[in-house]
């Protein structure tokens, strides 16, 4: 919330064109982060990291503010074996609109998760460690802004970025479950919505993913820009990112 506060003072910066170049450099690679970290690696494991690019991944996942990689990869990967039923911990069909989009999160009722549904992770103490410390890449990440940016870049680079950060991520769990089509008949809601796979790097083809969720790719048609895949190829030919899993097509 206080985040949400700082955010007032854009009323006295206003933003110039290096400081607009912060904002969406810094959303951008935090957005990428999640796509790539929280959500289709720990969350899914739909493809594979060495040890070392594992942590990066995860320090990175975690400079956006959204919790520990374990937290958050335990809490999806409930939210799929519940989609849209009862014990599903963000249906907009089941409590609204306001709780699946951030009411959830602020609920005390979800501070802690069952390690059992993220237990091949906890073999790696420096994961453990950093899902612990969550609040540490938030704080490194926004350090460094600072030092090299000063106050401006600060404001817009991590405090404006990161609000739109949330709620851009939080569109996800709560208007892809209720605007926009359904290609796939998955006994959710899931919805795919152009709009905002471009402003999540491809997490808005919501129904291609709730279809094929161990897919690294999200984008099933050619001209369902995915930009997280897009990147985690271009690693993928790096040697970082391995063995890719491929979108599932329908049974026909």
């Amino acid at each position: 919330m206080l985040l949400h506060a700082g955010v007032v003072g854009a009323w006295w910066t206003p933003p110039t064109a290096s400081l607009l170049v912060w904002l969406a450099a810094t959303y951008a690679i935090r957005m990428f982060g999640v796509t790539a970290g929280y959500h289709r690696y720990f969350g899914h494991r739909s493809y594979k990291l060495g040890r070392v690019a594992q942590f990066a991944m995860a320090f990175l996942a975690q400079s956006s503010a959204q919790k520990g990689v374990l937290w958050w990869a335990a809490h999806h990967r409930l939210h799929h074996r519940e989609s849209d039923r009862e014990h599903d911990v963000h249906s907009p069909n089941r409590r609204g609109f306001w709780w699946a989009h951030v009411g959830w999160i602020l609920s005390n009722d979800f501070d802690d998760y069952d390690t059992r549904a993220v237990a091949e992770f906890l073999k790696f103490p420096e994961i453990r460690w950093l899902d612990r410390h969550h609040w540490v890449p938030t704080v490194v990440f926004g350090t460094t802004v600072a030092l090299l940016g000063g106050w401006p870049a600060f404001l817009w680079g991590f405090v404006v970025s990161t609000v739109l950060l949330y709620h851009c991520t939080f569109a996800i769990n709560s208007l892809a479950h209720l605007w926009g089509t359904r290609r796939f008949d998955t006994p959710d809601e899931s919805r795919n919505n152009w709009c905002l796979a471009l402003i999540t790097l491809g997490e808005g083809w919501h129904n291609n993913h709730h279809h094929s969720p161990g897919s690294c790719r999200q984008g099933e048609r050619w001209w369902e820009l995915d930009i997280t895949y897009l990147a985690l190829k271009v690693l993928s030919w790096m040697g970082i990112a391995q063995d890719l899993r491929p979108f599932r097509k329908a049974v026909t």
